[in-house]
């Protein structure tokens, strides 16, 4: 049953050794290692307490570093990325929560190859992001911190400094990137800030030239056939999602997690799939009762979906067998208020010789190529016939989202979406 002991006693999952070992030392590691004590600035799960895996995708030279973050059970990974510079020292790109573990882990690498000499925030409207760049900042007293221009706060709109990013060390990327003191390693590309009424959006791709390696925050993203490594440090989640009624049975099983990560995906990026029914309160209640251990982490029992048979083509259509692609919140609510800004942007990112991508959620690294990258956006362009939407059953997975954009133009919140080369 969910939430028995016996979920949390199972330790033969494939690959499970390889996921404990990707942090070295790991019984140096204790719960406080794993404590942040600003979760109430953006009360996500898991809350307080934040696991870290850090992984080298290049060989000395570049090192992901995730954490999780969600609402309810909905878990996906949050990335940081850091970099060895040929001149000593590292480049941070979107930190993360700066827990005890996860500084430890950065301490590792300065030890090996300098201090963290650069910061970079490189979005104005992702709060998961900017909340933990001034404590990440304050650990690394020398460290220069660039953020992306068009930086702003609701209700008001206050300086930097206000809000945790230390004023002496922080500036704006400059639009030319050979006024940083990075040029010589680093190019980039600032997208935005596009309007969106209330606030604004922008995101600044980074390239580092010796690796090839692209980083962008929010734009392009793929699903993982396997559940991420830092998710199955504990699969709670995983198997809550992979029920199919409230009480069930679910072993803790790679199949399991597959299927619980499937679903995870649809409601991140759907937020409410039309494959979902919610059922009647009575029959909820009823499968409530049923659940032999109730308590809060199960939520006493309470699962309110029911999946309809159907839903693995949903999933196949969203992921589109591994591509990168980009997130359809993205296409519904945002990049389509400026279409041709954003064609601009994903034109020049795409001139850039990269081999692989770096996005701050989902799976990291993706194999990718400049042309495959640009290939993702042809959505934004009228007549193009590469639309993902245009599929009947993912224009149903869209309704939700169609109908958040269709309120907020009728409240006139939003500016409307306009067609390409407008």
């Amino acid at each position: 049953m969910i939430g028995s002991k016996r979920w949390f006693k199972v330790k033969t999952i494939p690959d499970e050794d390889n996921i404990n070992n990707l942090n070295s030392d790991k019984n140096l590691y204790r719960d406080r290692d794993y404590l942040w004590k600003f979760w109430g600035v953006l009360p996500l799960y898991p809350y307080n307490k934040r696991r870290t895996v850090r992984q080298e995708v290049v060989k000395d030279t570049i090192w992901t570093f995730d954490q999780i973050q969600g609402v309810f059970y909905v878990v996906v990974p949050i990335r940081m990325t850091v970099i060895r510079l040929a001149q000593g020292g590292l480049l941070v790109y979107a930190p993360v929560a700066p827990t005890q573990e996860c500084i430890k882990l950065v301490n590792e690498l300065v030890a090996l190859h300098g201090d963290v000499k650069y910061i970079i925030l490189p979005t104005i409207s992702g709060l998961e992001h900017k909340v933990f760049v001034g404590p990440f900042a304050r650990e690394f007293s020398r460290a220069r911190v660039f953020v992306a221009p068009g930086q702003w706060s609701f209700p008001l709109n206050l300086p930097l400094s206000w809000l945790g990013l230390p004023g002496r060390r922080t500036q704006i990327l400059p639009q030319d990137s050979h006024e940083t003191p990075f040029s010589d390693e680093f190019d980039y590309a600032i997208l935005g800030p596009i309007n969106l009424g209330l606030g604004k959006f922008g995101e600044v791709a980074l390239f580092h030239k010796q690796s090839r390696t692209l980083m962008v925050t929010d734009t392009i993203v793929s699903v993982s056939v396997d559940p991420p490594a830092i998710i199955q440090l504990d699969p709670f989640p995983l198997l809550y999602n992979a029920q199919e009624k409230g009480g069930d049975t679910v072993p803790d099983s790679l199949q399991n997690r597959r299927k619980g990560w499937q679903r995870t995906a649809l409601f991140a990026f759907y937020f409410r799939p039309s494959v979902v029914d919610v059922p009647p309160w009575k029959d909820i209640w009823q499968d409530a009762k049923n659940v032999s251990q109730r308590n809060l982490r199960n939520y006493f029992g309470f699962f309110p979906f029911r999946w309809k048979p159907d839903w693995e083509e949903s999933y196949e259509l969203l992921t589109r067998g591994g591509e990168i692609f980009v997130a359809p919140v993205l296409r519904t609510l945002i990049l389509n208020r400026a279409p041709q800004v954003t064609i601009n942007w994903a034109n020049r990112v795409a001139k850039w010789d990269f081999a692989r991508i770096i996005p701050c959620h989902f799976a990291a690294p993706d194999t990718a190529t400049p042309q495959e990258f640009r290939r993702a956006f042809n959505f934004l362009e009228k007549g193009s016939g590469d639309s993902p939407d245009s599929n009947n059953k993912v224009k149903d997975d869209l309704q939700v989202l169609r109908d958040i954009d269709q309120g907020l133009n009728n409240w006139k919140i939003v500016p409307p979406a306009r067609d390409y080369n407008t």
